[in-house]
């Protein structure tokens, strides 16, 4: 009995042992698939995808791919329009399965410690999402119904969209901050909107500062991170110059002295658009109590752009680069969606960011009066 054991252990140990420990291993299944299409293998430590390899799939739609990664890094798996994502390194055999039918692309992956915690985080993102798709089903039957009642649907229906969105973030935000060792919390931590959760991004960039040094995607982040803090509450709003709507040169040390709503807009933003009234009302209602505004639009259009100046009667100086995103200024205030604002005191410090109707006409009537 004693030799059998020892035998069984050896045997254990040279199969663990035989694990290729140069590549990883993704052994796929794939439902309602077609025998022969293609499958790829992508990169996804660079800005643009690269294809690493491909496979066919078989008449059971299975798959399977090797390939070198030293350090834990991401990478897609590709059937025609359906897209999984996973993270792999050396030694990871990794068991990916999905149904090709189904349209929100839902996979399973298991097999390796990252790919485990990824799973885990698929859950609790599908969990919430299905949540999510409910209201706006019981939106879209409703205004269905009744399709002149529309807005007042979507106010009824608003709070618990906006709970479940919430309690979603939230269970983002704390696996990110329980998995600061794997990848999985950086993926996670990425799927957060940065305007809302810039101090928690900022300092989990700085947990991670001695983790994944070769990963591109998370120097990049590091980068990134690194500058928002110096547009961050506290922090002196940097100086600048641009070209008015109407050519002229305007700096932001002109406005010193004064409080100043920084507002980055375009007249292409639905949400920009819809914010303008209320920005508006807070300009109305303060520019005689040291307030103005100072928009920055993200416009290349210059027509479009003072159309729409004209149209939200936005009385207040505009400044622009006619670069989209690109612009110099819209970099050095590390914007990367819009509406974005800055609230900048007398001495150019920088004492609130994206105030929205009444959280802006509030803050104002606290700072102001």
């Amino acid at each position: 009995m004693m030799k059998k054991l020892i035998y069984l252990l050896v045997v254990s140990i040279a199969f663990v042992a035989c694990k290729d420990s140069d590549k990883f291993v993704i052994n796929g299944t794939f439902e309602n698939s077609t025998p022969n299409n293609k499958v790829y293998l992508f990169a996804l430590d660079k800005a643009t995808p690269i294809a690493l390899d491909s496979t066919v799939l078989s008449e059971k739609g299975e798959f399977k791919f090797n390939h070198p990664s030293e350090e834990a890094n991401f990478f897609k798996v590709s059937a025609g329009n359906n897209e999984y994502m996973i993270i792999a390194k050396n030694g990871d055999d990794i068991q990916l399965k999905a149904d090709l039918a189904d349209q929100n692309m839902l996979y399973n992956i298991s097999g390796a410690e990252d790919a485990d915690k990824l799973e885990t985080l698929n859950v609790t993102k599908n969990k919430y999402m299905a949540k999510i798709n409910e209201v706006q089903k019981k939106f879209d039957d409703q205004v269905a119904k009744d399709p002149d009642n529309r807005e007042a649907i979507m106010e009824s229906l608003r709070p618990e969209y906006t709970k479940e969105i919430e309690t979603l973030n939230k269970e983002i935000l704390k696996f990110a901050q329980n998995n600061i060792k794997s990848l999985a919390g950086f993926y996670a931590i990425n799927l957060l909107n940065p305007a809302e959760f810039e101090q928690e991004m900022v300092a989990y960039s700085d947990q991670i500062k001695s983790s994944f040094n070769k990963n591109p995607a998370v120097t990049e982040f590091l980068v990134r991170m690194a500058n928002l803090k110096t547009v961050q509450i506290g922090q002196p709003a940097p100086a600048f110059t641009i070209n008015t709507i109407d050519g002229k040169k305007v700096s932001l040390a002109d406005f010193k002295g004064k409080y100043v709503l920084l507002d980055f807009w375009a007249s292409w933003c639905q949400p920009c658009r819809q914010e303008n009234p209320n920005v508006v009302k807070a300009y109305n209602t303060f520019k005689d109590k040291n307030f103005t505004v100072f928009g920055i639009s993200l416009d290349k259009d210059q027509v479009a752009w003072k159309q729409a100046v004209q149209a939200d009667n936005l009385a207040w100086i505009q400044g622009g680069e006619l670069q989209d995103f690109e612009g110099p200024v819209v970099k050095l205030y590390q914007v990367d969606a819009i509406p974005t604002s800055f609230l900048i005191d007398p001495q150019g410090k920088i004492i609130a960011k994206n105030l929205r109707g009444e959280q802006l006409e509030e803050f104002l009537n606290k700072t102001l009066l």
